[in-house]
């Protein structure tokens, strides 16, 4: 019987991962970020609405900006930076998404014809 040492295992935290601390702050910054687009939504009476527009596409993208950073953990890898690459492609289907929603409900507008605007606000109880 021979005596085998025993192993000593040691955990290697990467940084790549946040801490419950940076979790956290994110939580707290979404929720923020959250309550202060739903109040200039409820408040939009009393803002012009162009500065309500502006706002909330701010508080969007910082939003947006806060989950990368936070949770995402984007431009904390030390690896190669696949993160970034599918971070690049989500873009992309997502301005695609959108561009392409964007123009498919314009041209819609645009190609009905005065008889099918007639019918649809009839139908919507908004006829003349």
């Amino acid at each position: 019987m021979s005596k085998e040492k025993p192993v000593a295992v040691v955990s290697k935290h990467s940084t790549e991962y946040g801490t419950l601390r940076t979790y956290f702050t994110g939580y707290i910054l979404s929720i923020i970020l959250t309550l202060g687009a739903y109040l200039l939504v409820v408040n939009r009476h009393t803002i012009e609405r162009s500065v309500v527009l502006i706002l909330i596409v701010a508080f969007a993208l910082i939003q947006f900006l806060v989950q990368l950073y936070y949770f995402l953990h984007l431009g904390k890898e030390t690896k190669p930076r696949w993160k970034l690459f599918v971070f690049g492609f989500m873009v992309s289907v997502v301005l695609i998404l959108v561009f392409g929603s964007i123009w498919i409900m314009n041209h819609l507008n645009t190609r009905m014809t005065p008889a099918q605007v007639n019918t649809y606000l009839s139908n919507q109880g908004g006829g003349f």
